[in-house]
């Protein structure tokens, strides 16, 4: 059974690199594998990809050692395992706003006494059960799970969160979080950077990683000053929209 290393590095004290990816191109995975990233966050909240090609992606993960985490569309429990059992390193969890909500999908993902999660023992995770090992104890050690703060109800809860056995990390969501504190009046609003400094703290207090998706250098920056250990840099959708605009730039040039 293979070992993440995304929770090598967690332990270990380090920084976490990941890359994102949408769409279902496998050389972005072994791209992201050669140029150093722990792992490739493969988003099926926002994007369509069938079972087989998150099975295929998933296995690419693999061949190059590098974790693959689902942000899931759903909190269905079968569904969550499925995707461990197919071979993800970890789950990345939307729109948790409670500490109830975080220790509900603990339960669903953790094996006991950790969880309830249930076991099938030959899924790809476990090499088809050909592997020897304890797939229990194995996976409640190198499964990664990261949960999003996305809403104000989830900032007022972050320390109970934080909290939350089984948690391995929280995720800032400036997108879904930014257009919900923009309703509050302007007087109680937080700065994001403020947002940053209270989950920061709250991780900090719980040993627990934490980041927030950054659209521009600076605020990758600014997540290294405040002790960001989930650090995700290099989305595809990004990446190809500015090299197709790069190369457009230099047949424009010499016409």
């Amino acid at each position: 059974m293979r070992n993440s290393r995304i929770m090598s590095a967690l332990r270990g004290g380090d920084v976490v690199r990941l890359a994102m990816m949408g769409y279902f191109i496998p050389p972005f995975i072994a791209y992201a594998a050669d140029a150093g990233y722990h792992g490739v966050w493969i988003d099926l909240e926002h994007h369509a990809m069938d079972a087989r090609e998150v099975q295929a992606l998933l296995a690419f993960c693999h061949h190059y050692d590098i974790d693959g985490l689902i942000r899931s569309p759903t909190r269905e429990k079968g569904q969550l395992y499925r995707y461990l059992e197919d071979g993800a390193a970890g789950l990345i969890m939307p729109h948790v706003s409670t500490a109830e909500t975080a220790r509900e999908i603990v339960q669903k993902v953790r094996f006991p006494p950790l969880g309830d999660r249930g076991l099938e023992g030959f899924g790809f995770e476990a090499n088809f059960g050909l592997d020897s090992g304890n797939l229990v104890a194995h996976a409640n050690h190198e499964t990664c799970l990261i949960v999003q703060i996305e809403t104000p109800e989830a900032l007022e809860n972050v320390e109970a969160i934080a909290a939350v056995d089984g948690v391995d990390g929280l995720y800032i969501g400036p997108g879904d979080l930014g257009i919900r504190l923009a309703l509050l009046p302007e007087a109680t609003r937080p700065t994001m950077d403020a947002v940053m400094e209270r989950v920061a703290a709250a991780c900090a207090r719980h040993r627990k990683a934490w980041g927030i998706f950054a659209l521009d250098e600076a605020r990758v920056r600014r997540q290294q000053e405040l002790g960001a250990r989930l650090l995700v840099w290099g989305a595809d959708f990004l990446l190809l929209r500015d090299g197709v605009r790069r190369a457009a730039a230099v047949l424009q040039g010499g016409g």
